[in-house]
This record gives structure tokens, C-alpha cells and sequence, in this order.
């Protein structure tokens, strides 16, 4: 049994699916979708004077006091929405788990909450989001995770204390909660009230990934932080399914849960597993118009990246305020699927190799630095391994050849190792030399794909 405490926690151990896993779908719902402006911070933003989302507010609904966020609930319908036909287009995806947002900053909660009125069963879609979602992607064979955002909403709406808003009325107070600054901190009933919130997520839904924001890294969450964590994992002590935790920063000790990098990369292997989460979009989680969007292969490219360095990828759509998924995220997911019905064995169920690549591209490790790097090129080549097999992943189509400079006369696997090499999804021969300024394979003339290619050495056994 776990306790509440770092020291207990640390003997946590990564489940094997979760180490498998390579490629997850997150997705932000929520009212915020409404408005479709900028970003899903728009229900902070509309508060805050001189913002872009304030004064588009103004001119778009009108004053804060006549027209709040509140107002956007009844627009946010659902009408269309089937969780069914997302479970499909995620598995289209090749993804194998999923993580929609149970709960964003904005204090709607698009589940059968107990703890308010404010939730997308009472109002809006009138529907048990997450409860449908939950049982949709498992009938599809995905693992299902949930996201909470809950401890942000503690100063979410902060700005609407500063001028006429309806966020000083008091009739809207559990939507709008206590709306104070962000460098206060909470009283003790909003951390209870974070951590029952948290506690039922789990015993309603069972999900196996519990992903947290940021905020829950403040010194004040920590025993609540931990609370969680040993009735999560002691929860799961009962039924066996393997569980994880996502943090970001320093919210967890190393090896305690899974590690987390918003929108950014890390540099080399990590030891521990960890997860990369961005969107397909370049500047918002949530849908709105004009969105700028990533294209596919960069997403791939960065998908192996991650993978070579015992990472995973957990991408972000973002649906409309009816529950239909735009047309570009669609393609988006399934053109990153096509290509894993070719490649997929070189990312899923893999493991990184004594080295995770080589190459000219450099990678801007850490938060917020998705969009920094330079376009990946053929020199860009990534590695992953199982059990007597190689891959090595070049990120850009060769001329004629490629060389692949880390497996030379002098590295650890000789001539003699390699029992053939084939380009996945490609059915000619390939013909191959080792020399000492690398391993020259001679390419097909047909490319098995788009946007990355993965040669597979199968390594005799050497035991």
C-alpha cells in the first residue's frame, strides 16, 4: 500500500502498456469553444482589461456584467456530438490511449460532478461527456485518461473583480469560484475541494491516465498532491490495470509519477519514461477560427524525436462547440495514422537505443518550444530498438543512399550482426555496406510512405 508521502510514492513503478504506448490523442472540449477566439484562456482574457479577448468581448457580446462567460454555456450544445465516431477517428489515428479534459481552468465540468451545478450534464449538451467518452474508447481498444485543470481555477477569473463583471455576482460564484490572485493562496477548502473532485474522477470513471496542469507544483498542494496519489495508485492496487500520473515541472519527485513537457522536447534519452503534449495547432488547445496549423510531418518527425528518447506524444485536437471535429484536425490524425500503419512497429511497444540519433537538426529542449526548431532533413536519423532489432528512422527521404554515421566498423554492431535490413513498407531487397565512416544503405526506388522512413536491422541473436 502506498502512503501519502515522496518516499512512499517513489516506489511507484510505470505501467508496461504505458511504456508500450508511444502515441495518445488529448483533446479540449469546453465552453470556451463558443467564442472561438485566440485560445481556450478566453475565459480568463475576457476579464482582463486591454486584452485582445477583452476587447473583442466588448464589441462582439458587450459589457461583462450583461454578458459574461456564464451566457456562452447555453451556446455550447453538443448537438453533434458521437463519441463513438471520435473513438473511431482516434483509432484511425493509431492512437493508444485517450485524454479529454474533464475539467478545464474555466470551471466547467464536462462530467457528472457532484461538488456544483456548473457541469455539461446540467447545462449545455446535457451529457455525461466524459462518462460517454470513457466507454467509447475502450469499446474501441484504447486505454481512456482524463485530464484536471481544477487547481488553475482558484484565480482563472481574477480580472472580473477589477471592473463591473458578472464574476462579482454572487449567484455565479461556483462557476466563477474565488477569482483571486494567482500569487495568493488557497484556503484550505479549495484544496479539500480540489482533491474530492480528483478522488471521484477516479471512482466514476477508472481512468488510467490522470493528467494535472501546472498549479498543483505549488508547495501548498503538496500534501493534497500526494493524498491523491497514494489513493490513486492504492486504488489501482485493487484491480491491477497499471495507472499514471502526468505533472509537469516539479510537481512530483523523479519517479514518483510520469513526467511531463507542455509543448516542448527534451535533449537526450530520459531514463524514465515521459510524455511530450501539444496540439495540432500551432497557438490554441481549443477550437477557433482562423486556427494555424502544424503540418503532419512535422508532427511524425516530432512524434519519433520523442519516442527515441523514451518519450511519447500526446496530441491535442480541439472539437467544435457542437462536438464535431474540424475537418483539417481530422486529416491531420489520419494522415499521421497512415503512416503509422507502415511504421508503427518502429514506435510502439519500443525502446530507446544507447543513443537516440544523429544529425544536424537541433532541438529546443524544454517548455514552449514546439515551434523552434528547424525543419528536419534526411541526415535527421532516429533510433529505436526491441528484442535482436534496430530501427533507425531517417527523418527526410535520401538521395540514392543513406548513410547512417553511428553504426560504423566501430560501433557495437558488426557487419556480422546484421542479418538483413529492410525499409518498412517497401518489398525490394535493399543491398547494404559497413565501412568506417558508417552503414550505406541503398534505397528502393519507390518511397513506402510520406515524411519519415524507418529501416528495420534484424540483429542475430548473440546469446
Amino acid at each position: 500500500m502506498f502512503e501519502p508521502s515522496w518516499e512512499s510514492l517513489t516506489h511507484y513503478t510505470v505501467p508496461q502498456w504505458y511504456q508500450d504506448a508511444k502515441f495518445g490523442i488529448f483533446v479540449h472540449w469546453g465552453v470556451y469553444a463558443v467564442p472561438a477566439f485566440n485560445n481556450e484562456w478566453y475565459p480568463r482574457n475576457m476579464y482582463q482589461q486591454g486584452s485582445p479577448e477583452f476587447e473583442h468581448h466588448m464589441r462582439t457580446y458587450g459589457p461583462q456584467t450583461e454578458f459574461g462567460y456564464k451566457d456562452f454555456i447555453p451556446c455550447f450544445t453538443g448537438d453533434k456530438f458521437d463519441p463513438d465516431a471520435w473513438a473511431r477517428l482516434f483509432k484511425e489515428a493509431g492512437a493508444k490511449y485517450v485524454i479529454p479534459v474533464a475539467e478545464h481552468h474555466d470551471g466547467f465540468a464536462m462530467y457528472d460532478c457532484s461538488f456544483g451545478e456548473w457541469n455539461a450534464v446540467k447545462m449545455g449538451p446535457q451529457r455525461d461527456v466524459i462518462g460517454e467518452l470513457a466507454a467509447a474508447i475502450r469499446a474501441h481498444g484504447m486505454v481512456f485518461g482524463l485530464s484536471s485543470h481544477r487547481a488553475e481555477h482558484y484565480w482563472f477569473f481574477d480580472g472580473g473583480r477589477q471592473f463591473p463583471s458578472d464574476v462579482q455576482d454572487s449567484r455565479y460564484a461556483d462557476l466563477y469560484g474565488a477569482a483571486q490572485p494567482q500569487d495568493t493562496q488557497p484556503d484550505p477548502a479549495f484544496l479539500h475541494d480540489w482533491l474530492a473532485r480528483a478522488r471521484e474522477l477516479v471512482d466514476k470513471y477508472e481512468p488510467q491516465i490522470v493528467y494535472f496542469d501546472w498549479w498543483i507544483k505549488q508547495p501548498f498542494f503538496t500534501p493534497y498532491v500526494q493524498q491523491f496519489a497514494a489513493y490513486y495508485y492504492n486504488h489501482d492496487l485493487k484491480r491491477r490495470r497499471g495507472v499514471v500520473i502526468n505533472y509537469k515541472e516539479a510537481a512530483f519527485p523523479e519517479g514518483a509519477a510520469v513526467f511531463d513537457v507542455e509543448r516542448g522536447q527534451l535533449a537526450g534519452i530520459r531514463a524514465l519514461p515521459w510524455q511530450t503534449d501539444t496540439s495540432v495547432a500551432a497557438k490554441s488547445w481549443c477550437y477557433v477560427e482562423n486556427q494555424e496549423y502544424k503540418p503532419a510531418g512535422s508532427l511524425i518527425g516530432d512524434l519519433v524525436d520523442i519516442v527515441s528518447k523514451n518519450g511519447r506524444l500526446l496530441l491535442n485536437i480541439g472539437p467544435r462547440a457542437d462536438g464535431t471535429i474540424p475537418e483539417p484536425d481530422q486529416a491531420i490524425l489520419r494522415e499521421i495514422g497512415r503512416w503509422l500503419v507502415v511504421n508503427g512497429e518502429a514506435i510502439h511497444g519500443t525502446r530507446p537505443w544507447i543513443m537516440f540519433g544523429e544529425g544536424p537538426t537541433e532541438i529546443s529542449a524544454g517548455q514552449f518550444t514546439d515551434t523552434q526548431r528547424k525543419p528536419f532533413t534526411s541526415q535527421d536519423i532516429r533510433f529505436t530498438s526491441k528484442p535482436n532489432t534496430l530501427y533507425a528512422i531517417c527523418l527526410g527521404w535520401p538521395e540514392a543512399h543513406v548513410t547512417i554515421h553511428s553504426l560504423g566498423i566501430s560501433s557495437t554492431i558488426k557487419a556480422a550482426h546484421i542479418a538483413a535490413i529492410t525499409l518498412l513498407g517497401s518489398p525490394e531487397p535493399l543491398t547494404w555496406t559497413q565501412h568506417q565512416h558508417g552503414l550505406t544503405i541503398q534505397l528502393p526506388q519507390q518511397r513506402p510512405c510520406d515524411h519519415a522512413y524507418a529501416f528495420k536491422l534484424a540483429l542475430r541473436d548473440s546469446s
